[in-house]
């Protein structure tokens, strides 16, 4: 009887845990920042692309203001392709981007490592020759100072060697056009893919959830 009512007491605790959590993590992604920022100039285009789930910040591969081709290679991917004209960079859970290709592959041991914040982390590159606006992909023009701003916290989220961006040498690509190098940081429940990509926008001064993991929470203030 004693075991019953610790594991009832447990049960109500984990409950009313994940449903403050989950309550925290929706009020806190309606909250918008950067909503008043004012900029003189918008330069360059980028976009935030999403799948439903997961958000990507897309940027065009060469600019007067950086050429990521020095970094992000083509030439790495199964296509090969010299004609792609952007990048959608995405941060991630190695785990997940590698291990699990569809939701019925997920491993519990997959999962657990991503929400404690124990497992390595990766950046995942897809190349793109062009790209239409719609619900899920919406396009942004900054100025080349955000940019530049951008670029900083981009490049701070690789894992590089003597300059260079570390190419994970895998098979467990989505498609011909894409790419994992190693990245820094730790994903868990508390900062996740979204949670990246929704301060990459803070980092370039454009609007943004105060906190979020989710893509609507990035995605509704740009509706």
């Amino acid at each position: 009887m004693k075991i019953i009512k610790k594991l009832l007491k447990y049960t109500v605790i984990f409950v009313l845990s994940l449903m403050t959590y989950l309550l925290i993590v929706t009020l806190l992604s309606f909250v918008s920042v950067n909503e008043d920022f004012a900029e003189n100039q918008k330069e360059i285009p980028i976009y935030i692309l999403t799948n439903g789930v997961h958000t990507d910040v897309v940027l065009p591969l060469k600019s007067e203001y950086y050429d990521w081709t020095n970094q992000l290679k083509p030439e790495h991917t199964k296509a090969k392709d010299s004609t792609y004209q952007y990048a959608a960079l995405g941060w991630g859970d190695k785990g997940f981007y590698l291990e699990t290709p569809t939701w019925e592959d997920l491993k519990a041991t997959t999962a657990l490592k991503a929400a404690s914040g124990l497992s390595a982390t990766a950046m995942h590159v897809t190349f793109y020759k062009d790209l239409k606006e719609s619900n899920s992909c919406k396009k942004l023009q900054i100025s080349s100072d955000n940019y530049k701003k951008l670029i900083l916290f981009i490049n701070e989220s690789f894992q590089t060697k003597s300059g260079e961006f570390l190419k994970i040498e895998t098979d467990a690509v989505y498609g011909k056009h894409d790419v994992f190098y190693e990245a820094n940081g730790s994903y868990s429940l508390f900062y996740t893919c979204n949670s990246w990509a929704n301060q990459a926008l803070k980092a370039a001064n454009q609007k943004a959830a105060l906190w979020t993991i989710s893509d609507s929470g990035i995605f509704r203030h740009y509706n």
